[in-house]
């Protein structure tokens, strides 16, 4: 038997550009070489220990048989009183579903809405797996190109260009994966004056960088009470809390949106893990401004993007904004396309990534794979001796390129 049994879904899909390149960096370090791992978007610190404790509570209280399909309603209260405390939102808990983290709650939301041929706006570059999760729930990507001039962000004006009779939705992310932008309020505001001219358009607000804000405020699209009916957020625990082993997102929806995410997913998951839901709700428990260990983490994570932003201006031709959120950089580097070392010749992002991969050991993520080839996406949830160490050695090897 061979892969003529498998389907064309499978086939055409294709495989995630940071999965990869964490896997082809796990691959040198195995062969015993020191390879700095810049590709992969998860914080480097631990859970929060009353997070924690309360998942060892779970456990010694045998809180382990099957839970409902769309989480323990305890649970989806805790998130909705969350979204009145943090966002000033106003959800119940049957809106709410729990799912197997943010990427889960994504798809069931495309897989729920979506009939063949339907389009989803995407402003670009967007994290790797939207086109992905469309394209597989039968859709068809409309990509809105920005640039790192304008900060990476979408205007009104494409938004609305993009939208046609076969518009099923617009799929938004601040602050952004992978560029670290962050929309303000008078950003928003327009963009909801826009896209309440089209009541149809469901709106998928993905905010799961929400607490890795540095320039202050979150603002949730979900704000704007002409869009609210609009609406699916789409948040969880991996990021701003230090989970994502833990494995848990969830929506804010529409209630027949959530009823039909619900219906799905009883049919191919079930509810998710008992033991992540508790500590779960002990995370969406914890005020973010008042957590020591959450304002620390996301402290450290400004003081390395400065130092990463500083670092990288020593670089010729590599160019940087500043970005206000997560844990990204997002330079454009095609400075260096069209230069060469010996046998390696650079033609995009994915051969720059590759040349850095194996002549410096740092691992990059492509900008191919978030719809700007001209860029690569550097995580700098490391060390700030690693960063410094990584981008002394990309610079070494980039001075080799003529």
């Amino acid at each position: 038997m061979n892969n003529n049994i498998l389907s064309n879904r499978i086939l055409n899909l294709s495989e995630s550009a940071t999965l990869e390149m964490t896997r082809l960096s796990r691959e040198l370090i195995s062969n015993g070489i020191d390879v700095i791992t810049l590709s992969i978007g998860e914080p480097d610190f631990d859970t929060p220990m009353n997070v924690k404790e309360a998942g060892k509570m779970a456990i010694d209280n045998n809180i382990t048989h099957y839970p409902p399909v769309p989480g323990f309603m305890e649970l989806r209260e805790a998130i909705a009183k969350k979204l009145k405390r943090d966002n000033n939102l106003e959800f119940n808990a049957n809106q709410i579903v729990v799912s197997t983290g943010a990427k889960h709650s994504l798809i069931n939301v495309f897989m729920c809405i979506l009939n063949d041929g339907d389009e989803v706006v995407i402003p670009a570059p967007y994290w790797v797996s939207y086109p992905e999760m469309v394209t597989l729930s039968g859709g068809k990507p409309v990509i809105v190109d920005t640039t790192i001039d304008c900060d990476f962000k979408v205007t009104p004006e494409q938004i609305e260009s993009a939208i046609t009779s076969k518009t099923k939705a617009f799929l938004f992310n601040s602050p952004s994966n992978p560029t670290g932008s962050v929309y303000s309020y008078d950003e928003l505001e327009a963009i909801a004056k826009v896209l309440a001219k089209y009541p149809d358009v469901l709106i998928v607000a993905d905010e799961i960088y929400e607490y890795i804000n540095f320039g202050g405020e979150h603002f949730s699209l979900a704000s704007f009470p002409e869009i609210k009916d609009q609406i699916v957020i789409v948040n969880g625990v991996s990021k701003g809390m230090a989970m994502t082993g833990w494995r848990i997102g969830y929506i804010a929806a529409p209630l027949f949106i959530a009823a039909a995410c619900t219906k799905l997913q009883g049919q191919y998951t079930s509810g998710t893990g008992t033991i992540s839901q508790m500590a779960a709700l002990e995370a969406v428990s914890t005020d973010p401004k008042t957590s020591e260990e959450v304002q620390n983490m996301v402290r450290a994570f400004r003081e390395r993007r400065d130092l990463l932003i500083e670092l990288v201006k020593d670089i010729p031709g590599m160019k940087s904004n500043i970005p206000d959120g997560a844990f990204y950089l997002f330079p454009d580097v095609s400075y260096y396309y069209g230069k060469s070392n010996g046998d390696a010749v650079i033609s995009n992002s994915t051969e720059l990534c590759m040349y850095l991969l194996n002549n410096a050991h740092v691992a990059l993520v492509p900008g191919e794979a978030f719809g700007s080839p001209e860029c690569i996406r550097i995580s700098y949830a490391t060390s700030k001796e690693m960063i410094t160490e990584a981008v002394n050695r990309i610079k070494a090897a980039l001075t080799k390129l003529s």
